[in-house]
């Protein structure tokens, strides 16, 4: 991290490690950071056995009053479908099942307090098709 990075990307960053690490320890296999397509960013892919994982991670610190997983709102879940879509057709055999799933970072002085993994937080926004 770069000394001059803005403090909410700096929680972001430390989110995102403590949360693929947990997911990680916990049997799901790691396949990408930050996915990007002109429709949006998914932070992490994992597959959990045969199912493809979308992971959105909320880093909140001990200040902030509400739970991190209500900052996905419609607008959010919809913006995550439509990237997760993009991601899909970039796969070979893009019919595989997948979960969007968010994991709540809480931090307490600049240190992981708390992770909380919320599994099947939602679905994709409308059916998919692809091919």
């Amino acid at each position: 991290m770069r000394p001059d990075e803005p403090q909410h990307l700096k929680r972001g960053k430390l989110g995102e490690r403590a949360a693929k690490r947990h997911l990680q320890e916990r049997g799901l296999k790691f396949l990408t950071a930050n996915f990007r397509s002109p429709r949006g960013e998914i932070d992490l892919v994992f597959r959990d056995g045969d199912c493809l994982v979308f992971v959105e991670v909320k880093t909140r610190s001990s200040e902030d009053w509400t739970r991190p997983a209500a900052a996905v709102n419609a607008r959010k879940r919809r913006l995550l479908s439509q990237t997760a879509f993009d991601y899909l057709k970039l796969l070979e055999n893009p019919r595989v099942r997948i979960r969007f799933d968010i994991v709540e970072v809480l931090l307490e002085d600049g240190a992981v307090r708390e992770i909380r993994h919320l599994p099947n937080t939602f679905s994709l926004s409308s059916p998919y098709r692809l091919g």
